[in-house]
């Protein structure tokens, strides 16, 4: 990204940086192939931001062959349990969904890329910092470093897959997304950066950190954002989690949004705080984010 792109983001998010290991600009590592797309590693990615993560590349079906042809993205925290079971559990398989649904002609092609998180997840999905006492312990702090994971995602990792994937850049065919604080985060980073992410999936989000911050920064908006929301929730997911994502849906209808158009809720019934409950949510997903209308 040009100097003064960057100039602009840190205006934007500000925060620290650490020290790059590689070069940014490295070539990938051999293809692995799913049942039609591909997915394309890129190991320890590195950063002068944050600390290096693996990051895996979804390209759909026919990319190969269409050559001319360019494609919207689909950024993904929490990485490593995207496509195949992970560190944290099953995984999503949003791959092997997003092929069958390419397939059928639902839904249009698009990339993802999966950025897989570090020691430091819930310092950098989260917006603010917080305390807490554990039982019979000290009092602690953490989080307040998701505009520094930000930066990451603007300044360096989406330069490097636009350059690298045909992408089509804009806003409007940019989205993020994830669950639990990888729902939260996404949602704060659109609605701080719409020029830059123009549609989020908020699964299963975190909607209760620092007091409901989010909410507060809804109700703070002079009227909606430029962005469309997906929010979802299992309904095995404890009170917090049901009223919190409850509390997201009231608070976007109230500042603006349009359910049907500029965001959708979901509750799963017996959905649970999981990768398998999240992963069966998949296919709404997608097809809110690329569906195409139905052949006449």
């Amino acid at each position: 990204m040009a100097d003064g792109s960057r100039a602009n983001s840190k205006d934007t998010l500000g925060g620290d940086a650490v020290a790059m290991t590689t070069p940014s600009n490295a070539p990938p590592d051999a293809v692995v192939t799913s049942p039609a797309g591909t997915i394309q590693p890129h190991p320890a990615f590195p950063s002068r931001i944050v600390a290096p993560r693996d990051v895996h590349v979804y390209l759909p079906p026919g990319y190969e062959r269409e050559i001319s042809r360019r494609f919207p993205v689909l950024y993904l925290q929490d990485g490593q349990n995207v496509f195949e079971t992970g560190d944290m559990g099953a995984g999503w398989r949003v791959n092997e969904t997003a092929d069958a649904l390419i397939e059928a002609g639902r839904i249009e092609p698009f990339i993802v890329v999966a950025v897989s998180n570090t020691k430091a997840r819930r310092d950098e999905y989260t917006p603010t910092a917080i305390e807490w006492k554990v039982a019979n312990g000290p009092i602690s702090k953490g989080g307040g470093k998701a505009n520094l994971y930000g930066r990451f995602l603007i300044e360096e990792l989406k330069p490097f897959i636009d350059r690298t994937y045909r992408t089509r850049p804009d806003a409007a065919s940019t989205a993020i997304g994830g669950a639990s604080l990888g729902g939260l985060v996404s949602v704060w980073l659109a609605l701080q950066l719409p020029n830059v992410f123009g549609s989020v999936l908020a699964v299963s989000p975190t909607v209760w950190w620092d007091n409901s911050v989010l909410l507060m920064k809804i109700a703070a908006l002079p009227g909606p954002a430029p962005v469309r929301i997906w929010v979802d929730i299992g309904t095995l997911e404890g009170e917090n989690a049901v009223s919190g994502a409850r509390g997201l849906r009231d608070a976007l209808a109230a500042k603006g949004w349009k359910r049907g158009s500029d965001f959708e809720y979901v509750e799963q019934e017996g959905g649970r705080h999981d990768e398998v409950s999240w992963g069966s949510r998949v296919p709404g997903m997608l097809t809110f984010l690329y569906g195409t209308p139905p052949k006449p």
